[in-house]
């Protein structure tokens, strides 16, 4: 009984991890091709071959150059200002949601998640027409400013984590003299580390991906890579060696900061709960 128990553990353990490693490499495998294909010459990219015959690392050199370096530096930009602005507006307005008691508390909720449901194309066209009179177009600033007015998602998933840290630990640090924005700052937001860090990954990845938006506001010199790396692509049609390597440089910074937040982010959205 004790060896059949033990075979049978040992049975669902391999049956456990197989399947994890199989997932894994169902998801690593584009990567990895992506990855192969940068270093080969051109010849040999457009063939049926896997592996390199020979390693070309000068095809980084040769995309990240350039425009590449520009394009980069606007969707750093773009993205790292996003992110501060829209942590400087929507925490506050989440405390407030989670925190006070006031009238109109459930109404201003309700309009929060009906800004969520809301499609960023319903309102581009009457934003355009205010952005262009205040001759802002043509730059990214139409993408960063809106920011600081708080984001609908950010609001509500912060808002969430929130209510779940007990009150009493706020009513010790006023006990102790502590006003309400140093209450917010110095107690509650360092519980709420793993919310912070799951909001700011999430909005940073969307500027770093955007594509559609940068596309309708920005000139050339404001392009992102989500829109460079397009217009790469259409340049360099048969040279898919330069196109995967130039795909390659734009996703290793997402694919960096999320390895490196990796733990906080995944505590952050497990325990992201729906107590309201």
């Amino acid at each position: 009984m004790r060896s059949g128990g033990r075979t049978r553990r040992a049975l669902m353990w391999v049956a456990v991890h197989a399947t994890a490693v199989a997932v894994a490499l169902m998801f690593l495998a584009p990567l990895v091709f992506i990855a192969l294909t940068a270093v080969m010459s051109d010849r040999q990219a457009l063939s049926a071959d896997l592996w390199p015959r020979e390693w070309h690392f000068g095809n980084f050199v040769d995309v990240f150059s350039g425009d590449m370096v520009q394009w980069t530096i606007n969707s750093t930009v773009y993205a790292g200002l996003s992110t501060v602005f829209m942590l400087v507006s929507s925490v506050p307005v989440a405390y407030a949601l989670a925190r006070f008691r006031f009238r109109g508390r459930n109404v201003a909720l309700v309009v929060v998640i009906s800004a969520m449901m809301l499609p960023p194309q319903v309102t581009m066209v009457p934003l355009y027409i205010v952005w262009a009179r205040l001759d802002l177009t043509g730059t990214l600033w139409p993408l960063i400013i809106p920011q600081l007015f708080g984001d609908a998602f950010s609001i509500f998933l912060l808002r969430q984590f929130l209510v779940t840290i007990p009150r009493e630990y706020a009513d010790a640090a006023r006990v102790d003299g502590c006003g309400e924005f140093r209450t917010m700052v110095r107690v509650i937001l360092p519980m709420a580390k793993p919310a912070l860090a799951a909001v700011a990954l999430f909005q940073f990845f969307y500027c770093w991906n955007d594509y559609f938006r940068p596309l309708v506001y920005a000139d050339p010199d404001h392009w992102t890579l989500a829109i460079g790396v397009a217009t790469f692509r259409a340049a360099h049609e048969v040279e898919w060696n330069l196109t995967m390597a130039a795909t390659l440089l734009t996703i290793l910074p997402v694919l960096i900061v999320f390895f490196l937040a990796q733990r906080v982010f995944i505590q952050g959205v497990t325990l992201t709960g729906v107590k309201g």
